[in-house]
């Protein structure tokens, strides 16, 4: 056995308190599916092309299958992803103005292929129109293709903020650097914190929902009422200081603050983000004439997870939330 302070530093752990991934070594993995599909979505949908026989747009992403992932050993990055897309377009002739629709497919989208070599399959609905299909055919399928370079490079850098460290060495160097001469000493015995500083963005959101405060208030923090609208496990201890875990344990957090009727601050995380990285996420519960508007405040989201958020937030909070409220039995 080595003595300590003379093993292989691809092992030495004690630099972290949380001993993890000392100098990349080890093989780590983040699953990129959830992020990509946000992804996906905010860069195909709303792509345009025209000419003078028409416009048309990719109106809407019918389907998106398939996974992502991405993982590191040895301070390398490994990316794996396989998806099969369906988008609606729809178009408009300038000399008629009429109106045509269909479908772009994209079978197989994976490191197996070059984003120019993707396949990209564009149809239309019956009847005339095939000048729109043409135009959807030669520009159209050139700028999606484009939006699937962008994801690509975003899956490579805005995802993988935070997977490889700095080794041992270069944070030593970099420290160096940046402290005084004056602070050397100061911090001499202060334990040195290995790792990454992650880029964030802030949130801002509002909603209205058809009920008074007290009962929306209510559905962030009873039990039975957060798995109804999540429609999974829930661990709530709803006091300052209290834990949650919502989603099946997807979510995770704590209650910083909580005014009955009026505001919930939570430290807020979600399972796929770094390691013990936590956004501020603040509800504020305002009444109006007949409804109660949900102002959402949010700080440190990852920012390659800022249109997952939006996406948690928007579809699986509140759409599901309003969804609830219409069932007669809710306060049953």
């Amino acid at each position: 056995m080595a003595k300590w302070g003379q093993g292989d530093p691809r092992w030495i752990v004690e630099e972290r308190e949380d001993g993890t991934n000392v100098n990349n070594w080890h093989w780590t993995e983040r699953d990129a599916t959830s992020w990509s599909k946000g992804k996906l979505r905010e860069l195909l949908v709303g792509i345009t092309v025209e000419n003078e026989a028409g416009h048309c747009e990719v109106s809407e992403l019918k389907q998106v299958e398939g996974e992502a992932s991405c993982s590191s050993r040895k301070g390398k990055l490994i990316f794996f992803y396989e998806w099969n897309i369906k988008l609606g377009w729809k178009g408009t002739l300038t000399e008629s103005g009429g109106k045509h629709k269909g479908l772009i497919e994209i079978p197989n989208l994976s490191e197996e292929n070059e984003v120019d070599d993707t396949e990209v399959n564009v149809s239309k609905k019956k009847g005339d129109g095939d000048i729109l299909k043409d135009l959807m055919k030669t520009a159209g399928t050139a700028k999606v293709r484009e939006a699937l370079g962008d994801y690509l490079k975003a899956l490579k850098t805005e995802f993988t903020t935070g997977m490889i460290l700095p080794t041992k060495a270069l944070s030593t160097q970099e420290l160096t650097v940046k402290r005084k001469p004056s602070t050397l000493q100061a911090h001499a015995s202060s334990p040195v914190a290995l790792g990454v500083r992650i880029p964030t963005v802030a949130l801002h959101m509002t909603e209205l929902f058809d009920t008074t405060v007290e009962q929306l208030y209510g559905i962030f923090t009873v039990k039975d009422l957060v798995q109804k609208f999540s429609k999974a496990p829930a661990v709530l201890e709803a006091e300052k200081g209290g834990k949650f875990q919502m989603f099946d344990g997807n979510i995770t957090g704590e209650y910083l603050e909580l005014l009955k009727n009026r505001k919930i601050v939570m430290k807020w995380r979600c399972r796929n983000w770094p390691e013990e990285h936590y956004a501020t996420v603040a509800l504020n519960f305002v009444p109006t004439l007949g409804q109660t508007e949900l102002q959402l405040d949010c700080k440190g989201v990852p920012v390659c997870k800022e249109e997952n958020m939006k996406f948690c937030w928007q579809k699986q909070h509140f759409e599901e939330i309003k969804g609830l409220l219409q069932l007669p039995t809710l306060n049953g």
